[in-house]
């Protein structure tokens, strides 16, 4: 066997890897542990919305409210597992192209790599959590915002680098948003298995969950790009104090509320993913 034939014996088992149950499996896993951590935020959120105390309102208490449950550990862990999981199929989409006739375009394959970094640093911080590693904790999260806002304002053209990063962030909410609102997410999933009833409810928690995200990722990146501007990182927030923010606004506390049951409603949303997404 040749060296060219074994390269090519070596994709083609790859691949298979990729299409195979188990990865189809990790991919529902991710899909439902990310349900788990958007459900909790959002109710996180609304006790922050009408006064409530408990854990702050980001992934970090999140992970400390389950922490704190019966057999809380071991979940942590099959979190864990389940984001690792899900970065392992973005990764596999990124090597060998998603399901669906575009699948294999460039774009989508760097989006798929972009997405399965993100996936794979969640997975090490809630893993490393369930390990007895606080330090992604309660609000951590606006705590490393500012910190690494601080750090790339020191370099050489940090603000206009940190602005930039505003400007993604913010763009990208404004992308998740549209893509809800117009239910792009349809072309993923199996709606010819579902009845009238449950495609109803996917677009209640599909339309109004990733609004709610994308309201979230863009106000997390116009902060960014304020911090760059006035050269103040603690100008920048976490999801947390992102989500106080709203608190200040003419609607108070209600703003906060309907972004906080939005999150929640992504969570279900993610759980129906986890169900019907063409994997």
């Amino acid at each position: 066997m040749n060296v060219h034939t074994a390269s090519l014996n070596g994709r083609g088992k790859a691949r298979k890897a990729a299409n195979s149950q188990a990865m189809d499996g990790a991919a529902r896993w991710g899909f439902a542990a990310r349900g788990v951590i958007y459900l909790l935020i959002g109710v996180l959120a609304l006790r922050v919305a009408f006064g409530g105390g408990g854990q702050e309102a980001d992934r970090g208490g999140a992970l400390a409210e389950i922490a704190g449950q019966p057999w809380g550990v071991v979940l942590l862990w099959a979190l864990g597992i389940g984001l690792a999981g899900m970065a392992l199929w973005r990764l596999s989409e990124a090597l060998f192209g998603a399901a669906g006739p575009d699948g294999h375009k460039t774009h989508k394959r760097l989006l798929s790599a972009g997405r399965a970094v993100f996936y794979g640093f969640v997975a090490y911080s809630v893993l490393a959590f369930a390990a007895g590693d606080k330090g992604s904790g309660s609000g951590s999260g606006d705590r490393q915002s500012r910190d690494v806002t601080a750090k790339a304002l020191e370099l050489p053209g940090g603000q206009w680098i940190v602005g930039a990063a505003g400007v993604g962030i913010a763009a990208a909410g404004l992308w998740v948003g549209a893509r809800a609102v117009l239910r792009k997410y349809h072309k993923h999933l199996k709606l010819g298995r579902m009845s009238r009833g449950a495609r109803r409810f996917l677009d209640v928690t599909g339309v109004a969950g990733g609004a709610a995200r994308g309201v979230l990722f863009t106000a997390l990146g116009v902060f960014v790009v304020q911090a760059a501007v006035a050269y103040e990182p603690d100008r920048a927030k976490g999801v947390d104090d992102t989500l106080r923010s709203f608190t200040d606004t003419p609607a108070g506390p209600w703003l906060l509320a309907v972004v906080a049951v939005g999150l929640a409603l992504f969570g279900i949303f993610s759980f129906m993913m986890a169900r019907w997404r063409r994997v």
